[in-house]
């Protein structure tokens, strides 16, 4: 019983490295404007490109919903079906029309992802949740990297045309789409299918020097509604799992968004971490359009009809240095909750800078530089900010707060689509389109720079206060407003959630 997470580990990660196997990603822009699509800047740009940004965001939340109920297993084939549908018509089709209907089945693509990155915790043993997630996202990073590496050895050394590289692209995705058909089917799930007893799981939090216990799948709602993670000293012995025969529950589509409604007021209540959702929803806006619309970018500054291009060696570079910067996260020791929002600015900045460079130095080595810089930053803060969002949350708060803040990024991104990109708002072109990005970038770092000065203003006020208070009490019989206001300061993230009603 403790080997049986290696089978569906296996197929997962089959899945994940070959569906992130894509040759042609990299050159997609260069393959839709060239002999073989041929389609101008303006409809790639302005009307195919969109499409994605919409769909994605009308299929999250019945996507999110869907998977819970269907227990996963069926929407990874869902995912893998849509990949296989859109490179085949990436090979076959033509038009404008029917690219933007490849870019709905992509969306949808992009949307059902979720199921891939939840679906182990339903079939493996708490105590393995930390490896089978290492296994299941490093596989990913390793077929991005692996793909973009192949596609610019093939275009660059080879001589290959793109259009093969479409090819290579969809053997890769229909050997994917090949193992999830085998994969073991999930009998619970967070909110639809629930175990009737508690299941105790025991996991190390290195950063905090203890082990935390967290009880998963209650079917006691006033259970649920408890932070269920509790801090341990370090002799307890290897990690226990207990973990009952389930037994599927009968939640209703009315209960289980009366849970969600429940947790996204217990959730966002919280001050820290309402400041580091806001983060999350206002930078993915931003990087994801960054990353959508660079190679257009890079096609205005060196055509590549004209021009060898080095767009897979730059996807490479820039996926290598995330991951190591995304690494590097569990070697830095801050006090994020005293310093977390001028760094947010900092390192913002450091994003504004960047997309400032790409859109007003015309030079594509200083595009493809600051493009690697942007990625390593976002992806270095992106890790930061999920383990600060995710380490006081039990999972099915955990995976509803990623989902709601992934939702909001969503949709600003649509809105800022919609106003700046799209044919029926203004419609720009690309170079003003990034001088736009970069101003929204520097927006975000004065806001977090705000909320870092008023931080540091209350600090100042609250420290002198203490001090007096001292003199007259003991620590135990503390109790000015300030005083309780940097005590809060200093507790884990539940610890300041307030209790429910």
């Amino acid at each position: 019983m403790s080997e049986a997470w290696r089978y569906p580990t296996f197929l997962l990660c089959v899945y994940g490295f070959f569906s992130s196997l894509r040759p042609l990603e990299p050159f997609l822009t260069a393959y839709l404007m060239g002999p073989d699509k041929n389609l101008t800047e303006t409809e790639v740009v302005n009307e195919i490109y969109p499409v994605w940004t919409y769909s994605y965001l009308a299929l999250l939340f019945p996507v999110f919903l869907a998977t819970d109920y269907l227990c996963y297993k069926p929407v990874i084939i869902l995912q893998g079906a849509s990949f296989v549908v859109t490179y085949i018509m990436l090979v076959k089709a033509q038009g404008l029309r029917a690219m933007q209907l490849l870019e709905f089945f992509f969306g949808v693509a992009t949307a059902t992802e979720v199921a891939y990155y939840s679906y182990i915790y339903s079939v493996v043993e708490p105590a393995q949740y930390q490896k089978v997630t290492a296994y299941c996202r490093g596989v990913t990073l390793l077929g991005s990297t692996v793909g973009s590496l192949a596609g610019q050895v093939l275009v660059s050394v080879a001589k290959v045309p793109l259009f093969y590289l479409c090819v290579a692209t969809l053997v890769s995705i229909g050997l994917a789409f090949i193992a999830p058909w085998f994969l073991p089917i999930a009998s619970r799930s967070l909110f639809f299918h629930k175990s009737d007893s508690i299941v105790l799981a025991v996991t190390e939090d290195p950063s905090k020097g203890a082990i935390c216990v967290s009880m998963e799948n209650l079917s006691k709602e006033k259970v649920e509604d408890n932070e269920c993670k509790i801090l341990l000293e370090h002799n307890i012995p290897a990690p226990v799992t207990k973990v009952p025969k389930p037994v599927v529950g009968s939640a209703g589509a009315l209960d289980v968004l009366k849970t969600l409604w429940r947790d996204f007021l217990h959730c966002y209540s919280c001050h820290t971490l309402l400041a580091w959702s806001l983060w999350w929803a206002l930078s993915t806006c931003g990087y994801l359009q960054v990353v959508n619309y660079t190679q257009v970018l890079w096609e205005n500054i060196l055509p590549s009809q004209e021009f060898m291009i080095y767009n897979g060696y730059v996807e490479t570079v820039s996926t290598v240095l995330g991951a190591s910067m995304a690494f590097s996260v569990s070697f830095v020791t801050i006090s994020w909750t005293a310093w977390g929002e001028l760094c947010l600015c900092c390192f913002t900045v450091v994003l504004a800078i960047t997309v400032y460079l790409m859109d007003t130095v015309r030079n594509i080595w200083l595009c493809y530089a600051s493009y690697v810089v942007f990625r390593g930053t976002y992806m270095l803060l992106i890790t930061i900010a999920t383990y600060q969002i995710a380490a006081n949350l039990n999972m099915r708060r955990y995976a509803f707060v990623f989902g709601v803040n992934t939702f909001m990024a969503l949709l600003l991104q649509t809105i800022l689509t919609l106003i700046v990109v799209d044919s029926i708002g203004l419609g720009l072109d690309i170079f003003s389109q990034f001088l736009i990005y970069a101003c929204y970038f520097a927006t975000i770092a004065a806001i977090f720079l705000a909320a870092a000065l008023r931080r540091l203003a209350v600090r100042c006020q609250a420290q002198p206060s203490s001090q007096s208070g001292s003199k007259d009490t003991d620590l135990d019989s503390l109790g000015g407003v300030s005083s309780l206001h940097d005590a809060e300061a200093s507790l884990p993230v539940d610890d300041r959630l307030p209790p429910q009603g």
